[in-house]
């Protein structure tokens, strides 16, 4: 099926009442009948759900349907993006190991990979991923997984995932890219050779901002069977394929706790039977806004992948099916004015968060990137005059003369 049907017509979790909806079961633990039962689906000799926080039918239908949007083998549904990216890492690294990181990443990846990881000794080298050769230079015997967005949130620059996909390959090594700003509405990672998509589901996803979720999808392109990790090696032997989400969902994922409450998948669900036709008009509604303002004579600059000017256009072109996402971000020359253009907004509201029906702006260096110096900003493109929109699905002349008024 074409993703507009399958986002609506995706698996479904089985009711027994003819229930056009998966419903939420809202239940810690499953019931046996017989001791042994119990104990046979414990030891995986018979498939069963004992646990929410291990799995859940309702998640199960979200995880399903997840991955075959993104053309994959398998999905483990999170409490958060976080705790995907967390989760993804921490069952690929140990002690001593080291990861490549896109810079102008999150910033909450970011203090992931700079203060909590350091803590297990593992170490990040950030690099721009905008410049392959550069990039994959920085890759040595200790890297044991590259990380990437599709869309950089926030400095917008894209990748060459099909570049960076093929030096992963070569050092056998997994890409792990985090697929939230794009979706696979405008592209599927696992189709330019990427091995792992994580997503923040609780943006455009849920894309009302009701509720908080996460997902890490396996692609099946990494041969663990013959990958540089012992213990996924050895859960090969039995799960195949699917041996790395076997290991995240008996271990690591299952011993740190980060499940989503079923009632969230389920929010989840009802998102993504709209993700289509809401991602066309965040993207046609961004690239108007971007134009708007490209002209403005009282804007600085004006960042968004879809402008022609763009470093990252003809990326766009080739791996985002010719859509540049929501995201746009552009500074009036000063904190101050930039500020007051916050102010003044009366459509667009204020917050800290992204793929919202409705247009959020917000001015990260004082707040989602606040615990960074001026430099590391610097660094991260975020500068102070930056202001980030989240261009949401309203009528793009509503936008503009929100964003016109509040300029004035």
């Amino acid at each position: 099926m074409k993703p507009e049907t399958l986002a609506i017509h995706g698996t479904t979790a089985g009711n027994g009442f003819g229930a056009t909806v998966t419903p939420i079961y809202q239940t810690v633990s499953y019931a046996f009948d017989t001791a042994a039962e119990l104990a046979d689906v414990f030891a995986g000799k018979t498939p069963g759900y004992i646990y929410t926080r291990i799995a859940n039918p309702t998640s199960l239908a979200l995880e399903k349907r997840l991955a075959d949007l993104e053309n994959s083998i398998g999905c483990i549904a999170t409490s958060s993006g976080m705790a995907a990216i967390s989760s993804t890492v921490l069952s690929l690294t140990r002690s001593g190991d080291k990861i490549l990181a896109a810079t102008g990443i999150f910033g909450g990846t970011v203090s992931l990979f700079e203060n909590i990881l350091p803590r297990f000794s593992i170490e990040t080298v950030f690099a721009n991923a905008a410049n392959t050769e550069t990039f994959i230079s920085n890759i040595d015997d200790r890297t044991k997984l590259i990380f990437l967005e599709t869309i950089p949130n926030p400095s917008l620059e894209i990748p060459d995932i099909k570049a960076i996909a093929r030096a992963a390959k070569k050092f056998n090594i997994p890409l792990i890219v985090d697929n939230t700003s794009a979706t696979p509405i405008l592209v599927k990672p696992g189709d330019l050779g990427a091995d792992i998509v994580i997503h923040s589901t609780s943006k455009y996803i849920n894309g009302h901002g009701t509720a908080i979720g996460g997902a890490i999808i396996d692609t099946g392109n990494y041969n663990w069977r013959n990958g540089v990790f012992t213990d996924i090696k050895n859960t090969s032997k039995k799960a195949g394929p699917l041996a790395f989400l076997s290991h995240l969902r008996n271990l690591v994922y299952r011993d740190l706790g980060g499940c989503p409450a079923p009632m969230n998948s389920f929010i989840m669900l009802q998102g993504l039977e709209t993700l289509p036709i809401r991602m066309k008009t965040h993207c046609a509604n961004a690239l108007k806004l971007a134009n708007y303002l490209n002209d403005h004579t009282k804007v600085s600059w004006v960042n968004y992948p879809g402008l022609p000017a763009s470093d990252s256009n003809q990326r766009v072109a080739d791996q985002l099916n010719s859509m540049a996402g929501g995201l746009l971000t552009f500074g009036l020359g000063s904190k101050e004015l930039s500020e007051k253009f916050i102010d003044s907004v009366k459509l667009a509201k204020n917050a800290a968060n992204l793929g919202d029906a409705k247009t959020l702006v917000l001015h990260p260096a004082s707040t989602i990137f606040h615990e960074f110096d001026e430099q590391k900003r610097i660094e991260m493109s975020v500068t102070d005059d930056m202001i980030r929109v989240s261009v949401g699905i309203e009528h793009f002349e509503d936008i503009k003369n929100d964003f016109q008024q509040a300029i004035d």
